[in-house]
């Protein structure tokens, strides 16, 4: 598991229910003065969410959303006061302007990271785009449009599959921005009845800036089906797109996918949303969750940043307390949980100043030096989870992946524009990560039609079409990213708990920590480059991209214990079960 650093104490959950519904306000809620605000308050370790919540309505608070499992609430309460006549309660904390939990990019609310869409920047036309169909791949249980995963070969998965393509009863929880589950790849492994939709749309934040925007849905709650990003979509594609002969197949074809949506349309992780999806995946009995995401508005959360106010830094240690017991919890429960290193292309264990928080609302940032010690990046530096990094397909580092020894366990493909300079392969799309796209995201940024066609802006980015014999048509389209790269780690964690797990009343279950053995045991050694610093200069990048790989050949900053291999852990990981 990832290196916890030693400053930051985690605190154990409440050993209570885990995830309890919206709380009408009681009679004893005092009226706001001043207006209101929303704040996280989290119970204090040893003590009960109900002595929690009668000071937090005796103080004023009207409860909105509780999850006993952690021991958080979401809460509205007067702006004056308030945080002022809960100091020193033994009971519970509280921190305001609770909302922003995760990572949107600055341009516009849909806009993709400008990492994951580089693309757009310009450079070569895939040549397949918008091709009808392609010719079927090769070998067994492949899809049409299988032949450009060289991600899906890098890990074994097409051999993997003759042996183990994945058990039904083994649910791969996909925290993002959702799934769509009407897309034809998607569908045939899509668990309706256990996903669940834990984010409301917000259109506009407190500055009258737009976040979300109008909602789509009545009640703006979107269904549970739905992905108006397209992030949580891709990610899950990769994982466990159905060898159905369209389009493309997942690393794991045959489990099921479980949509745990925390991810609002725009691309922020809120921090009830992400813990409740969390602590639902250990109650529902999911197998391994996919996070694609770091939680902020804080890229790193501080316990005492002197450039932050004290409600700044009370809500940074309050956010690493509460993810770190939902982590903790999902683990217990016996939860895999598989997490992006980032892509801000940085050794975690030497952090660059943080420039960019807080990110919400937008243009609230201002710059820290940022302390090792003291400053955790969430998920990915909480308790019991794997971590990803990137590489591109000649096996070099991603140019934007996050590497350092302090926290990498793997690493997996991830996508890398830039890769092969020099050749006629550089800058082009297929150098990144194809994978399953929803219509509706497609026709919202212009490159699908309302006729279904893919317009010539879809065409220059790669989207691609492949239709059944019914009519039915699945998109496509090139992504990159550590968020890449670790669905396909997901997805051969989930084909291990398939190969040696046990099933009890159509339930299946393998210990997490089996699970990551399996996985960093049966990854393919990779050793540093010669020379061990690489700089990105000649492909574009600034200094800030310079990167020296530490480590040995089995255990290194840049590979972690290697790339997963999805061959090996189905025909080998038995030896290392423990």
């Amino acid at each position: 598991m990832s290196r916890q650093k030693s400053l930051v104490a985690l605190v154990s959950a409440p050993l209570l229910a885990a995830l309890v519904g919206a709380v009408a306000p009681s009679a004893s809620a005092q009226p706001a003065a001043g207006g209101t605000i929303e704040y996280a308050a989290l119970t204090a370790n040893g003590a009960s969410p109900g002595a929690a919540e009668a000071e937090l309505r005796a103080a004023g608070a009207t409860i909105v959303r509780r999850n006993d499992a952690v021991g958080l609430f979401t809460v509205t309460a007067p702006a004056a006061g308030f945080a002022r006549r809960l100091a020193g309660s033994p009971s519970v904390t509280v921190a305001p302007a609770s909302r922003p939990v995760g990572h949107a990019p600055k341009e516009s609310p849909r806009a993709r990271d400008e990492v994951e869409r580089e693309n757009r920047l310009g450079g070569q036309a895939s040549a397949a785009a918008a091709q009808p169909r392609s010719k079927p791949a090769q070998g067994a249980g492949l899809d049409p449009l299988d032949g450009q995963l060289w991600g899906l070969a890098s890990v074994r998965a097409d051999l993997a599959r003759e042996r183990q393509p994945g058990d039904r009863r083994v649910r791969v929880g996909v925290l993002d921005t959702g799934v769509d589950g009407t897309h034809p790849d998607i569908a045939p492994n899509f668990d309706r009845a256990r996903s669940r939709n834990f984010t409301r749309d917000i259109p506009f934040d407190e500055l009258g800036q737009q976040v979300d925007g109008p909602c789509e849905f009545r009640g703006c709650v979107d269904p549970a089906d739905h992905d108006d990003n397209g992030h949580g979509t891709h990610v899950a594609g990769t994982i466990a797109a159905a060898a159905n002969g369209l389009g493309i197949s997942g690393v794991a074809p045959g489990v099921s996918i479980v949509n745990i949506r925390g991810g609002a349309d725009s691309g922020y992780f809120f921090l009830q949303p992400v813990v409740d999806a969390l602590t639902y995946a250990g109650d529902s009995g999911l197998d391994v969750v996919n996070m694609s995401f770091f939680v902020d508005p804080w890229l790193f959360n501080c316990a005492a940043n002197p450039a932050d106010s004290p409600e700044e830094q009370a809500q940074q240690r309050l956010i690493v307390t509460a993810v770190s017991r939902a982590l903790e919890y999902a683990h217990r429960k016996g939860v895999t949980n598989v997490v992006a290193l980032g892509n801000q292309h940085m050794d975690l264990g030497a952090p660059q100043p943080d420039l960019v928080s807080p990110n919400f609302p937008a243009g609230t940032e201002h710059s820290r030096d940022i302390d090792n010690e003291s400053c955790l990046s969430m998920p990915v530096e909480g308790p019991d989870t794997i971590t990803v990094a990137a590489f591109g397909p000649s096996q070099a580092k991603a140019d934007y992946s996050s590497y350092g020894t302090e926290q990498i366990s793997v690493s997996a493909p991830g996508g890398y524009f830039r890769d092969f300079f020099g050749t006629s392969l550089h800058r082009t799309n297929e150098n990144m990560i194809l994978s399953t796209m929803p219509r509706n995201v497609g026709e919202a940024e212009g490159v699908i039609d309302a006729n279904g066609d893919i317009t010539p802006e879809g065409v220059e980015l790669g989207v691609q079409k492949d239709c059944a014999s019914d009519g039915v048509c699945g998109y496509y389209q090139f992504l990159q990213g550590t968020s890449m790269a670790t669905p396909h780690a997901v997805g051969v964690a989930a084909l291990i708990v398939s190969q040696y797990g046990t099933i009890h009343n159509g339930q299946s279950s393998l210990d997490p920590d089996a699970v990551q053995r399996v996985l960093e045991g049966t990854a393919a050694k990779i050793p540093c480059p010669t020379p061990r610093t690489v700089d990105y200069l000649d492909e574009g990048r600034d200094e800030t991209f310079t990167a020296t790989c530490d480590g040995t050949l089995d255990f290194n900053g840049f590979y972690g214990h290697g790339a997963v291999d999805a061959f090996a852990a189905v025909t080998r990981g038995a030896a290392f079960l423990g």
